[in-house]
Order: structure tokens, then sequence, then C-alpha cells
């Protein structure tokens, strides 16, 4: 049998102290989030975001001279990037019925072509430090494939109702150096798509 001592209580400790484990009154082990779910990692600078600024054509399928909001690892990164949430934003009923989802790949040797860089920012805003990961409206990927679905399709010519543009991905897609996601189409449709990814050392 294992004897564990806690105190009772929020505690706050520098980087590095040593902290009992905190309790509850009635001697349960406390573990739950103080703060919000990702602040931890955001207040120390280590997740970034990306989003389309201006309202943009989305490749057909998984056309591999792309169109849209694509973020890349590159090859020789030390970072592993975190996919915790994907957005798309329609500003235009398209012109026949489409779905929207999330396409990638990866390569071994060969990076994303990059030809319309999107400026990475940090979630911590007012932090300087600049992101690994390589954020673009158009490029050139390496053969894509459907990942996750964002979107079902809905009528031709018309928007949704009620269309849902933050997707909470919470870590379940991980891009290592060398691969890629982005976000596809089944047909053509315009919009602003964003990502909030962490970078963690691979």
């Amino acid at each position: 049998m294992l004897n564990f001592t806690g105190q009772v209580g929020p505690q706050q400790g520098a980087d590095g102290a040593n902290l009992a484990l905190r309790q509850g009154n009635s001697g349960e082990i406390v573990t739950q989030n103080l703060h919000g779910r990702y602040y931890e990692q955001v207040v120390r600078g280590n997740v970034f975001g990306a989003s389309n600024q201006a309202a943009q054509a989305v490749s057909v399928a998984l056309a591999t001279t792309y169109t849209g909001l694509c973020l890349s690892n590159p090859l020789g990164n030390n970072k592993n990037l975190v996919l915790l949430s994907a957005g798309y934003a329609l500003t235009v009923a398209p012109a026949a019925i489409a779905s929207i989802h999330l396409i990638g790949s990866s390569s071994p040797s060969t990076n994303v072509t990059h030809t319309a860089a999107v400026t990475p920012f940090n979630m911590l805003v007012g932090n300087t430090s600049s992101a690994s990961a390589k954020v673009d409206s158009q490029a050139t990927i390496p053969t894509p494939v459907y990942m996750v679905s964002l979107m079902g399709g809905f009528t031709a010519a018309a928007l949704p109702d009620s269309p849902n543009a933050l997707f909470d991905i919470a870590g379940q897609i991980v891009i290592a150096p060398g691969g890629f996601v982005a976000i596809g189409a089944l047909t053509a449709v315009t919009g602003f798509g964003s990502f909030v990814w962490e970078e963690v050392l691979a």
C-alpha cells in the first residue's frame, strides 16, 4: 500500500519548485485544470495560429497545385505540430454541393513548395517568438488524401443554416517533419481557413 502526502488548497510555485500533491477537503487528489484547457502551453509561447487574411478560393478535391490554407512541417525540423483546431468560414455560396475536409500527407524527401506565404502568429498575444511551421494560401503539395470531414455537403447556391466554423481537433492529428494538412473541398468554395497548433520537440 502506498501512502501519499498532499496539501489541501491551491499552491503556486516557480518552474522547478517541488510542490505537494494538491488535495481536497475530503482527501481526494485534485487534478482538474486550474486555467483554460491550453493555458500552460499558450503562456509558454508554444501555441501558434494562422488564418487567411482575405477570402481564398479552395482548390477542388485533391489537387496538388493547391490553394486554400496549408500548414506544413519542414523536413529537418525538430518539432512536431500538434493540431488543436481547424476552422473554415464560407464567404460565398458555392455553385455546387460542397463538403469541407482536412486533407494531408507526408513525404520523406520532398517539402511542400511554398508559393504564397501566410504569416503565423503566437497565440500569446504580444509574444514575438516565431513558429517553425510554414503556412501558405498557395502551394504545391505531395499527393494528399482526405483525413477528416469538417462540414457535410449542402444545397448548391446556398449557405448552410448554422455553419460550424471552428472544429476541435484536440491533438488527434500530429504533423511530423515532412507532413502537412490543408483545408480541402470536394467542389469549389471560397472563404477563410484557420489553424491553431502546438509545437512540441519531436
